[in-house]
């Protein structure tokens, strides 16, 4: 696993000897790949508890540590509730799988092989048709940092306008979205929905999007009440992303995520 980079200071304990999430370490790639797998199952399962679920919609993948052109991915068809580290399945880019029982969703294989394909610093990605991402998504606009929350999405993250709408089923639309990720963590792809990348894990990658839906439902609020909110000035907005919005806080951010599912959904590793 790649290094997520130096701690900003004010999240670091002052004090020697408390207890505070500390950074994997791994002895093996076989470690490493069950570590991986465990925390992708339980982003699957951050969605469902967040209700990002629609039908079989949504695609999480985070690639293999040993064969980086090939990424470990949910299966189709599987409720994110029901995911665990049995039914992954892993994935080539062209849409073949190499191991696992189930068969890969089309659509998450074109655009998240083709960015992953594009953007070899890109770990890990995650696509899911959220109510008020897609609501949000449908006016073609970037997310205005009306919040310190959104303001860790600024300039950090794209509107995408190509192939809007359209079921990527074809390999075109994916190159697209690959084209659009270059530098960012997040893509708003009008009419379609959110998605997040993170160049350092699946758990950073995973509380982004989730992030980026509940600033997709705070702006539609505010919206909602005809008010012109007031904006956080670029230059603190800046600040503000530096600070709340890195690779590493994202990571942070996901570490309550998982200890809250270790106590409630024991079957997820299996």
């Amino acid at each position: 696993m790649m290094d997520l980079g130096k701690r900003v200071s004010v999240y670091q304990p002052e004090q020697e000897g408390l207890k505070f999430p500390e950074l994997p370490t791994f002895s093996s790639l076989a470690d490493e790949r069950r570590h991986l797998k465990e925390r992708l199952v339980a982003a699957c399962r951050a969605f469902a508890i967040h209700n990002l679920d629609y039908g079989f919609a949504g695609h999480l993948t985070v690639r293999d540590p040993e064969r980086p052109e090939l990424y470990w991915t949910n299966p189709m068809a599987v409720h994110f509730s029901q995911v665990k580290v049995s039914n992954l399945i892993l994935v080539d880019h062209e849409g073949h799988v190499v191991e696992g029982d189930y068969a890969v969703n089309r659509a998450g294989f074109i655009l998240h092989a083709n960015v992953h394909e594009a953007n070899p610093d890109i770990i890990a990605m995650c696509h899911a048709h959220s109510v008020y991402g897609t609501a949000f998504a449908a006016l073609g606009r970037e997310l205005e940092p009306i919040t310190q929350d959104a303001c860790a999405f600024f300039e950090d993250h794209v509107v995408i306008g190509s192939e809007a709408g359209a079921v990527a089923v074809e390999n075109k639309a994916g190159c697209s979205v690959a084209e659009s990720f270059k530098g960012v963590k997040a893509a708003i792809h009008q009419n379609h929905g959110l998605l997040t990348a993170s160049r350092h894990s699946i758990e950073s990658a995973a509380f982004w999007f989730i992030a980026l839906e509940r600033c997709c439902q705070q702006q539609l609020l505010v919206e909602a009440t005809g008010i012109k909110p007031t904006l956080v000035t670029p230059e603190r907005a800046r600040y503000s992303r530096e600070h709340v919005g890195s690779e590493y806080i994202g990571w942070l951010h996901f570490q309550p995520i998982w200890e809250q599912l270790l106590g409630t959904s024991p079957g997820m590793l299996e």
